[in-house]
């Protein structure tokens, strides 16, 4: 049943979820920032919760040299940020909140430090320990110590192919870290794993609910964890080392496995069979074009993974093969010390309509409201039973959006791209009802569109607006054109003080009509022409989204938080369900940016509703 935009389906749709999940919330503390902008200014922020009462408010301190003081006169109750001009920059100082209710002030929740004389900068720094011959790549986040604060959890990369190329690769390597630079583990995946963008795609969640997050990924044999024990057989090399060979550097044979490390050691505490095994590699084709079959690695070593909350109360995670022909969904849950596989969705061969339906990426939310999550997988998507809730046919495509993109529509919306491949027809744009996939809009028929973008960026206007590259028009969630699009089609941050979105490409951010209003100098975006960062997410202070960076010489990554006062205050973003398993995904395939499962954009007041 669809329900129109009410309180009672914005209940339904945002709330629901997450009471039905409460008992796998992260514990989280206030994640208190603090970066010093000028000579003698910090700016401060904090997160809300959901749960926090309407007349909660904060008291924000300053410690220096063991003296501490409570800055603000009356308790800030409207905002979760404060601007301190009365520190001493020589000395060291250090920040924390305490919320107060009816007159009752709580204990510290988090602090943050700046040390004396510390320069003026826009970020801090997580010094790195990166191996030589190495760079720091994606990252994802997690808690991995149960003590309420992130800690990062970074792909190093070495020498790296795509798979449609050949050659030896260096061993892809996870290291996870404190925000103070602490190094807690390593895990080097070994040689029979190879390294490039769609080989190795890592989970950071408390999968077993014991408060502190695990890692997930696939390993094979000489794989060896954060305590230096070996998976496998460490003696075997699966490689192909015939250099004139098409499979040069690739492996196709030997044993797949899949393994849980506990987030505190890098222990690895399972190890089971990847499902789903190669099988047949020149079965992983489908019709037309990129959908033909190859014996050659490229098809069959084409993975994706995501977290979902399949029952509704417990996350799962989801291991995905393949995507231009046959694509396989394997879910597991990690409970006891244990991984078991809950379901196995396989499309089998090019007579299955969900087959060469996949992307290089997909996103995890729940389109019909029963509480439970689907996998958004392209031009398909799966139910949370593993059976198939529908497929548009439109084929696999490279950019995927998920969320409330259209307030005035019931439920969510789905905008992706679509490689209109040789043989084949249809829309390369393409923006549908998440439920049950039918149509809202469609554009640029039988071209191939690389990359598209679906985000409320216009100040003036409700909705999201829609842009895709070979296109210079912007359009409105309805399809009408309204202007030129931005040269941005790539990643996106919630920067400045409203609610629009600003433009996150390479390094800089721009705010649509106005330009570039902050550039990360000294560092570098990822994943060559994808100029994507290592992680943006709403991971520390106010309800406004970080960017993680490297630095150029890869000893640190730099975490930005925005210094812009906003009149808006909202709970973190990690408490939505679907925006805390989009940061889950984000390393996955060509990595796409977070969105909420509720609008926030312009006019979002009149929709919002906790």
């Amino acid at each position: 049943m669809h329900f129109r935009k009410s309180l009672l389906s914005l209940f339904i749709q945002f709330i629901f979820p997450l009471l039905a999940i409460s008992q796998q919330l992260e514990k989280l503390d206030r994640g208190i920032v603090a970066i010093k902008n000028k000579e003698k200014e910090v700016f401060i922020s904090w997160r809300a919760f959901k749960e926090d009462a309407a007349n909660l408010g904060f008291n924000v301190y300053r410690t220096t040299n063991g003296k501490s003081v409570k800055l603000n006169s009356a308790p800030i109750t409207s905002k979760t940020w404060f601007i301190d001009t009365t520190f001493q920059p020589e000395k060291d100082n250090t920040w924390f909140v305490k919320s107060i209710l009816d007159s009752k002030e709580k204990k510290e929740d988090g602090s943050f430090t700046v040390l004396a004389n510390s320069k003026a900068k826009p970020y801090f720094s997580i010094p790195l320990q990166t191996p030589e011959g190495y760079s720091p790549n994606d990252a994802s986040v997690g808690d991995l110590d149960g003590d309420g604060q992130y800690e990062i959890v970074l792909h190093q990369t070495g020498r790296g192919y795509d798979n449609s190329h050949t050659g030896l690769t260096d061993p892809p390597i996870l290291q996870a870290y404190k925000m103070d630079g602490t190094l807690l583990w390593e895990i080097n995946l070994g040689k029979n794993i190879r390294e490039g963008a769609h080989y190795t795609q890592f989970l950071v969640y408390d999968f077993d609910g014991d408060g502190k997050a695990e890692l997930v990924c696939k390993t094979a044999d000489g794989t060896q964890d954060g305590q230096g024990k070996i998976i496998g057989d460490a003696t075997k090399d699966w490689r192909s080392l015939y250099e004139n060979s098409k499979t040069y550097g690739k492996i196709l044979n030997g044993p797949e496995y899949l393994s849980a490390f506990e987030g505190t050691t890098g222990k690895a505490l399972a190890t089971v069979d990847y499902i789903p095994p190669r099988g047949n590699i020149g079965g992983w084709g489908g019709k037309g074009g990129n959908g033909g079959n190859d014996r050659n690695g490229n098809r069959v070593d084409r993975f994706t993974a995501a977290v979902a909350y399949l029952d509704g109360k417990h996350p799962s995670f989801v291991m995905c093969r393949g995507y231009y022909g046959r694509s396989v969904l394997a879910a597991f849950d990690f409970q006891n010390g244990e991984i078991t596989s809950r379901w196995v969705f396989d499309t089998e061969n090019g007579k299955n309509p969900y087959s060469g339906q996949g992307n290089h990426g997909l996103s995890v939310a729940d389109v019909d409201n029963d509480g439970k999550d689907e996998i958004i997988f392209g031009a398909m998507t799966v139910d949370d039973d593993g059976t198939g809730l529908y497929t548009t046919g439109f084929r696999h495509g490279d950019a995927l959006h998920v969320s409330d993109l259209d307030p005035e529509i019931p439920g969510l919306e789905v905008f992706g791209v679509h490689e209109i491949e040789e043989h084949t027809t249809g829309p390369g744009v393409t923006l549908r009802k998440a439920i049950d996939g039918s149509v809202l809009f469609k554009a640029a028929p039988n071209r191939d569109v690389g990359r598209g973008v679906a985000a409320n960026i216009d100040t003036t206007r409700i909705g999201a607006q829609m842009w895709w590259l070979g296109d210079r028009n912007l359009y409105d969630i309805k399809g009408h054109k309204m202007g030129s699009a931005p040269r941005e089609t790539n990643f996106l941050i919630w920067w400045d003080g409203d609610a629009t979105r600003e433009l996150l490409d390479g390094t800089h951010i721009t705010k649509y009509g106005k330009g570039m209003i902050f550039n990360a100098e000294g560092t570098r975006s990822n994943n060559w022409s994808k100029a994507t960062p290592s992680l943006s997410g709403d991971i520390l202070g106010d309800w406004r989204e970080e960017l993680i960076l490297p630095s150029k010489d890869n000893r640190e990554l730099r975490v930005y938080s925005t210094t812009i006062p906003t009149d808006i205050k909202l709970p973190t973003l990690m408490q939505d369900r679907q925006y805390r398993l989009s940061i889950a995904w984000q390393n996955v395939g060509y990595n796409q940016p977070p969105h909420p499962g509720f609008y926030l954009g312009t006019g979002w007041e009149k929709y919002y509703s906790e």
